[in-house]
């Protein structure tokens, strides 16, 4: 029997946290047709077929939670869209964007499901959906399937599209110490933290890393004389401007001498080790092909070496070595380093390996070591020569617990000379154990936004946290980069409650960003139109340096098509659990399924924070177990709140009117904040959508440390805004 094709219905990228996960996902509605009468142990073959090609599938647990889990359930029996999730986790695996949360859920309708895997990357994700869908019908049906062809240009887009590993090193450092992050680019801009407590990273270089000192670091002239003057130890040397010069330079430094580009970087164009005029001023075509210019230095005895300076510390050193290869009288030079270097699995071309492929096409040094020593690619050296390939370079072996403290004392010198706050310093000498006074051995290159990779995965040694280091670098222990963030969810006048609580932050001396139904707002300046789109309305105050809390409205249906803008919120507030018609689309059509959205704003709560519930709501009131911090809750009838006074007596805080009175209630202790009559909003007058929302106004601005006594007047001055705006907007519709 031939199946159709799986279909999608619906493919939506949630940008931020959503009813599935706090992380952003790719949400699919698959419809799996037939496919529902025949489960995989009903279709011959299939489980064999799909490990042949994807054997990684082996390691998955599935619900099972062990290693393997998966394909027991393959051989049990399961659905396509249950194996369509975990065929994409894999494929997402293979092009580089390994990820493990993913879950099949049926939808409503027999046979549609509604399937979620974890992305770093819209594009990339789709693309690894659209290929796992192709190959799960392929193993169905038992076709062929050119996996290897399929699976090259989503590598390439990954790898054009996915952070890289320095920047994520210092991402997922920074998620360990609860600091958010956005990405601000398709590349490695990234931003942790929010409003005016972020900072900013691209790779390794932060928003304290100055243009002036990356410029200085690139003149390696200008940066040698900078250190000299200051005392750190550097090679003797000039700049030339000719081959003739070269050799005159040498001959005045004293051969040997090294010939490298003035403003290159990653040792490009670097030739060592030159005793003759010929190499020398072979040697000065070389570099000028990689540089602005050419210099000529004394050459270092020793070995090199890359030191990580992150403020004011060694975080990191590694040690390059020389590449070689011994003849055995048959094979050539090529075909040497291909059996004794490149055959090493530490080395590959992607930046998951510490040691990189050696080709001789890309490598004109080695084309010139080889010529100094009378070989070209293609000879065959005798057996037992040694040939001697790179002299420098893949400084892959972490020797950190070496370095001696004046040798340490001597790179931070060095990147401080400069101005650079992360500093990838090379260095040679004999031992690095050592002072520097005591072999010999000298600073060549401060580089601005080195590498941490080989830091992170060294061939040999101990993996350093140099993602910690720099995240450490930024935010001083207890700073997580956080401003308040207060998340708004409902149907009853969320838009009031929004200006309201944005209003009594402003009044307490507070740079209030807020996005609602009105648009997005600075203060009290509207900056954006509303959109619809909640997501980028409440990316962009988080974005904003000039914010230092943000008041964000978002919806249920919101939460389903995008997700929530932040990860996490100080206060999060749910006002009602109305129903919402239009969510039938999402197949939200029951009060439970209605409550698991609107958990997701209480699930987000800080340990830190408070999520603010109405107490009257009974399914509301129901989320307040899921609270990571504090409950607070309000209620405009205390009498529809049943589980109130248990609140109170367990200690908890709560507003409520009672007797004509705002209160506000911590335990046992209540303190009248007004008279329900000085306001127009909670006056005869209002309806009672408006009194909760000032009730959970007044509780959020409780929950922020706003003083009480500023609140009523906070109120009345709002009013007189809130209801001038309202009469404006009435005329001008009338």
């Amino acid at each position: 029997m031939t199946f159709d094709d799986i279909r999608f219905l619906r493919i939506t990228y949630l940008r931020g946290p959503n009813l599935w996960t706090y992380r952003p996902v790719l949400e699919a509605w698959v419809d799996i047709g037939a496919l529902e009468d025949y489960p995989s142990d009903r279709i011959d073959g299939l489980t064999e077929r799909l490990l042949a090609w994807l054997p990684g599938l082996q390691e998955h647990r599935c619900s099972r939670g062990v290693p393997g889990g998966f394909v027991q359930r393959l051989r049990e029996g399961t659905w396509a869209a249950h194996i369509l999730e975990h065929v994409t986790l894999e494929v997402q695996t293979q092009v580089g964007m390994q990820t493990g949360f993913g879950k099949a859920r049926e939808a409503g309708p027999r046979g549609l499901y509604k399937l979620v895997v974890r992305s770093r990357d819209e594009q990339v994700s789709r693309g690894c959906l659209m290929l796992a869908r192709d190959l799960l019908m392929a193993a169905i049906n038992a076709t062929p399937f050119d996996l290897e062809a399929r699976l090259a240009p989503l590598r390439a887009l990954a790898d054009r599209r996915l952070l890289g590993p320095s920047t994520t090193a210092i991402v997922e450092a920074a998620r360990a110490r609860g600091i958010p992050h956005l990405a601000l680019t398709d590349g490695n801009l990234v931003q942790l933290g929010y409003g005016a407590r972020q900072r900013r990273i691209w790779t390794a270089e932060t928003e304290h890393t100055s243009a002036i000192a990356e410029s200085i670091s690139r003149d390696k002239d200008l940066t040698k004389t900078l250190l000299a003057t200051c005392g750190v130890p550097v090679p003797e040397g000039r700049l030339v401007d000719s081959p003739e010069d070269a050799w005159e330079a040498a001959q005045e430094i004293g051969l040997p001498v090294v010939v490298k580009p003035l403003d290159a970087n990653h040792g490009r164009g670097v030739f060592a080790d030159l005793r003759s005029q010929q190499d020398v001023e072979t040697a000065y075509a070389g570099a000028l092909a990689e540089g602005s210019g050419v210099m000529v230095e004394r050459f270092i005895e020793g070995e090199e070496h890359r030191l990580l300076v992150v403020g004011d510390r060694l975080i990191a050193a590694n040690r390059g070595f020389t590449a070689s290869v011994v003849g055995d009288g048959q094979s050539t030079i090529r075909t040497l380093i291909d059996q004794q270097i490149n055959s090493d699995p530490r080395r590959g071309e992607e930046e998951e390996y510490p040691l990189e492929t050696l080709y001789l096409e890309r490598e004109p040094i080695a084309l010139h070591e080889l010529s100094r020593q009378g070989y070209t690619p293609d000879s065959v050296p005798a057996a037992g020569c040694e040939v001697l390939v790179l002299r420098h370079g893949n400084m892959a072996f972490d020797v950190t617990d070496e370095v001696h403290p004046q040798v340490a004392a001597a790179a931070v010198l060095a990147a401080r000379v400069v101005g650079l706050d992360i500093a990838g310093i090379d260095l040679v000498t004999r031992d690095i154990s050592k002072p520097l006074s005591e072999t010999g051995g000298a600073i060549v290159e401060v580089n601005a936004g080195p590498s941490l990779l080989m830091h992170l995965k060294p061939a040999s040694g101990t993996p350093r946290p140099v993602g910690q280091a720099i995240v450490d670098h930024l935010f001083p222990p207890g700073e997580d980069g956080r401003i308040p963030v207060i998340g708004i969810l409902g149907r009853r006048e969320p838009t009031l409650l929004a200006h309201l609580l944005a209003h009594l932050l402003y009044l307490a001396g507070c740079r209030v960003g807020l996005a609602c139904g009105d648009g997005v707002f600075l203060d009290q300046r509207q900056i954006r139109a509303s959109s619809g789109v909640h997501y980028d309305g409440g990316e962009c105050l988080l974005i904003n340096r000039d914010i230092e809390a943000a008041v964000i409205e978002t919806s249920a249906r919101a939460i389903l098509s995008e997700g929530l803008p932040y990860d996490r919120c100080q206060v999060g507030v749910v006002t009602d659990a109305d129903p919402d018609p239009s969510l039938a689309e999402f197949y939200i059509d029951t009060p439970d399924r209605l409550q698991a959205v609107l958990r997701t704003q209480i699930d987000v709560v800080l340990a830190r924070g408070a999520a603010v519930l109405n107490a009257c709501e009974p399914q509301v009131a129901a989320l307040a177990p899921l609270c990571d911090g504090e409950v607070i809750y309000f209620a405009r009838d205390v009498d529809q709140a049943p589980g109130l006074d248990a609140h109170l007596a367990a200690g908890g805080r709560a507003v409520f009117m009672r007797g004509g009175a705002l209160v506000l209630a911590a335990g046992q202790q209540e303190e009248p904040l007004a008279r329900a009559l000085r306001f127009r909003l909670t006056g005869p007058g209002a309806s009672p959508a408006q009194v909760e929302a000032v009730l959970a106004a007044i509780a959020c601005a409780w929950a922020l440390d706003v003083p009480p006594a500023l609140i009523p007047a906070g109120i009345e001055h709002f009013q007189q805004t809130w209801m001038a705006a309202v009469h404006v907007a009435d005329q001008v519709n009338d």
